[in-house]
């Protein structure tokens, strides 16, 4: 029913808990793939045992963001879930995806942002969105105009991804602006952010701790100037090439 594609660069010691929590999901039909990207002399401090328990594929190439989504293609389920690095997920995470698909049908994520700006925004600048998901907890399923952390999509959906690449790929940003924009350009569907109930953290996609501990770690993009702005040029790129957002629909 569902393939999660693990994602493997700077953090090779988030793994097992990454692994060990999608074993622990209560949905039972669950394929777990391993993409490692730009492994190099790292290969050794990825746990063994875990990459041999999963389909992993262990690139010496740096393929940035991007990399993962490609290997997504090879799942043989009508689900894909691609989750980042810093990324640990509560028990009933894959469930409240497919719950949540019965009645929002489009890309889910546990963290999204509500964009207050139409255009020629420096992202991601505090005052430009609203955050809603683990870091600002929804109670029902909510609408947002970008994905990040972790990306629940049809499979299908992916030729959508593909098909909108730009001629000049950014290495290691812009794949979450990417999966909204172009499933919404292709298959007219809205990105959503499934409920994050104060009272259930293990309806979560993202424990708040570890997304707080990995994601501002030495590893994270946060940190890195040119890359923030990088995704300011690209969120104007698609901006540019005709993506609506919800402010727009409010005009």
């Amino acid at each position: 029913m569902i393939t999660v594609i693990l994602n493997g660069y700077k953090r090779p010691h988030t793994l097992r808990e990454q692994y060990d929590a999608i074993k622990k999901q209560t949905v039972d039909d669950v394929t777990i793939m391993l993409w490692a990207n730009s492994v190099g002399d790292h290969h050794d401090e990825y746990p063994a045992e875990v990459v041999e328990s999963c389909e992993s594929t262990m690139s010496n190439g740096n393929y940035g963001v991007w990399g993962r989504f490609a290997h997504a293609l090879n799942a043989k389920t009508k689900y894909v879930c691609i989750i980042d690095d810093d990324t640990i997920p509560g028990s009933k995470w894959l469930e409240n995806c497919l719950v949540t698909m019965e009645t929002h049908r489009g890309p889910l994520s546990t963290r999204g942002a509500i964009m207050n700006q139409g255009k020629d925004m420096l992202y991601p600048r505090p005052d430009s969105y609203t955050p809603v998901g683990w870091c600002n907890p929804n109670e029902t399923p909510t609408r947002v105009d970008m994905l990040c952390h972790s990306w629940f999509l049809e499979k299908n959906w992916l030729r959508a991804f593909w098909a909108e690449m730009p001629d000049d790929i950014p290495m290691n940003f812009g794949e979450d602006m990417h999966v909204s924009y172009s499933i919404k350009k292709h298959f007219g569907l809205n990105s959503y952010v499934p409920p994050h109930p104060k009272d259930d953290l293990e309806m979560w996609g993202s424990m708040p701790e570890t997304a707080i501990e990995y994601g501002e770690d030495a590893a994270a993009i946060s940190w890195n100037n040119e890359a923030n702005m990088g995704m300011g040029r690209y969120w104007n790129f698609i901006r540019k090439n005709g993506y609506k957002i919800i402010a727009d629909e409010q005009q």
